[in-house]
């Protein structure tokens, strides 16, 4: 069977194509070799220049060093201030050390008398300060000469000061402080682009941009501010365009790292210096050849117009079919926007439906919630009346302040159910549970006194808080006690055991030494309930479930290991900090 012979106007479609697939495969290579070549030329001159900027710093720490190194020659030279340390006569002294060091052009000075305590300063809250220990002192009354200290701070940081013993004929009186304010460098250097340190002979961090890098050698804070995770971060987010392997990571970024030796006491300085310059000036480069390569597929994009317009007469012979298409789409289109009507109708009707099955859900929910305040009522009228007959009225009063408080907290409830729709915790506090479960037992104490069950509480000596609301919290508990009550009915030997604990979170058991629970699964489902018909509606534990997760926790339940049943409410608890904050 013969083939049958390409037509031209599929074979200028391959031409296009094949014109396509070559521009962009130039592309590519034109991008990924100049992205290659022009990162590793940018980045020699981001080298460079960091390297000078860090020359410059370190030419700016020795010029604050040795401006400072001349002050206390001059200060322990001058006769007022040997004078004054020798008569003790220090009134006019931190006058005249201000001037001398205005004249100076230092930054702080201190004087010192020969027991180290302080006797004139710039500072006038320093006066008085016992420097008899400080490194200054000690090895400035050894020497002859200046003597430079660098001593750590009770905030993090050091003092560097030069230090001098005065003598007055021949005897020596006290000992002079300046203080060399370089933490006026790193306020400068934080201006700029690169993170820069400063290191002593022991390679400890003495000066930083960074502050929390102070008192650590380079590699424990590059540690602490690049954990492994942001270095493997840094690595897959910069692959992809670096040419060069990267010198360190600082805070998951590679940097370029530049380091040079400080003449004094062999200190060192280095600096870090992102790759972000170097991104900026390649993708300029890159985003012109881009530029260009789009130009020349435009160009082919109008050869490729030109060519469609010749086919255009075909598409006129279509077009007759292609408005019998049309008009059958409208009539589609029209039925679905029935179709699209109907189902809006059916929508609004399920919705009314779910608002019907809510609203009777709050109407079940406000029955049970006043259901245990108004069985307390009943029992302590009942209690005030006899209290009444045996003419017992003071009694009888605490009763009706009971009732009271019920009728408060049934105002209450009422309040907090119509606020279950909304979840917000503007009422939410720091609460002890402590309180709530004493609470709670209070308001049970109808109930408890009717049965005769052993109850055991055990509850911590230091508060346990948690952060919640308290009526609901309460809610929650008396809830609890309820269902733990009606698992024990009929026992002679009915036991109800509480236990208050806290660690990582705050938990509260309940058992009973009732029959346990059959079906864990439907515990917590909405009027799943295994009392007789009138004692329950099976809404409680779906209730504090509810409220237990507003909380931030959880309520579970299992069947204990002796028989029964365990219900345990874990809670968040409230850190020592966040307590205080509130």
């Amino acid at each position: 069977m013969a083939k049958t012979p390409a037509k031209p106007r599929d074979r200028g479609i391959w031409s296009l194509r094949i014109a396509f697939g070559v521009l962009i495969v130039l592309l590519v290579a034109t991008v990924w070799i100049t992205n290659i070549l022009l990162t590793q030329r940018f980045t020699e001159t981001t080298q460079q220049r960091a390297e000078v900027r860090l020359t410059q710093n370190a030419g700016r720490l020795m010029a604050e060093l040795r401006a400072a190194a001349n002050v206390p020659v001059l200060l322990a030279q001058n006769p007022t201030i040997a004078g004054a340390l020798n008569s003790g006569d220090h009134t006019q002294s931190s006058q005249r050390l201000a001037e001398l060091v205005e004249e100076a052009d230092a930054s702080s000075a201190r004087l010192l008398d020969a027991e180290g305590r302080t006797v004139a300063a710039l500072d006038r809250s320093r006066l008085g300060e016992n420097n008899r220990l400080a490194a200054h002192f000690v090895e400035a009354m050894r020497s002859q000469m200046t003597v430079f200290t660098l001593e750590e701070r009770d905030t993090p940081g050091y003092t560097f000061s030069y230090s001098r013993r005065v003598e007055f004929a021949g005897e020596v009186v006290g000992v002079v402080v300046v203080e060399v304010d370089l933490a006026r460098l790193e306020r400068v250097w934080a201006g700029t682009s690169d993170a820069v340190l400063v290191m002593d002979s022991t390679g400890r961090i003495i000066l930083a941009t960074e502050g929390r890098w102070r008192g650590f050698t380079m590699e424990d804070a590059l540690d602490r501010e690049s954990p492994l995770s942001a270095i493997e971060q840094a690595i897959s987010a910069t692959q992809d365009w670096r040419s060069v392997p990267a010198e360190a990571y600082l805070r998951g970024r590679a940097v370029m790292y530049s380091e040079t030796r400080v003449p004094f006491r062999g200190w060192r300085m280095a600096s870090f210096t992102t790759y972000a310059g170097v991104r900026e000036r390649v993708n300029a480069v890159l985003a012109l050849e881009i530029t260009g390569f789009a130009i020349l597929l435009a160009l082919l994009f109008g050869v490729s117009n030109r060519k469609t317009a010749s086919r255009l007469v075909l598409f006129q012979r279509e077009s007759a079919k292609l408005r019998q298409l049309n008009r059958r789409l409208q009539q589609e289109i029209a039925e679905r926007q029935k179709v699209e009507k109907d189902l809006q109708t059916a929508e609004q009707t399920v919705a009314q439906t779910s608002k019907l099955a809510a609203l009777g859900e709050m109407s079940a929910a406000v029955s049970h919630e006043l259901n245990q305040p108004l069985a307390a009522m009943k029992t302590y009228l009942a209690g005030a009346r006899l209290l009444l007959q045996r003419k017992r009225p003071e009694e009888a009063l605490s009763s009706f302040q009971r009732i009271d408080d019920l009728i408060e907290r049934m105002g209450a409830i009422t309040r907090q159910l119509k606020s279950y729709a909304r979840k917000g915790g503007e009422a939410f506090e720091p609460i002890d549970m402590r309180d709530a479960v004493s609470s709670a037992l209070a308001m049970m104490e109808p109930q408890l006194r009717a049965r005769e069950v052993k109850i055991t509480t055990t509850l911590p000596e230091e508060p346990v808080m948690i952060y919640g609301d308290r009526l609901r919290l309460e809610q929650v508990l008396i809830n609890l006690l309820r269902n733990a009550l009606d698992a024990t009915k009929g026992r002679e030997d009915a036991e109800i055991g509480l236990l208050l604990a806290q660690g990582e979170t705050a938990i509260l058991s309940v058992r009973d030494n009732g029959a346990g629970i059959d079906d864990l699964d439907s515990l917590f489902e909405p009027f799943y309930t295994t009392k007789q018909p009138g004692d329950g509606v099976g809404l409680g534990l779906a209730i504090s479930s509810g409220i237990v997760s507003d909380l931030g926790g959880q309520l579970t339940a299992r069947n204990g290991p002796d028989g029964g049943a365990v219900f345990e409410v874990r809670l968040p608890i409230v850190e020592a900090g966040a307590q205080a904050a509130e």
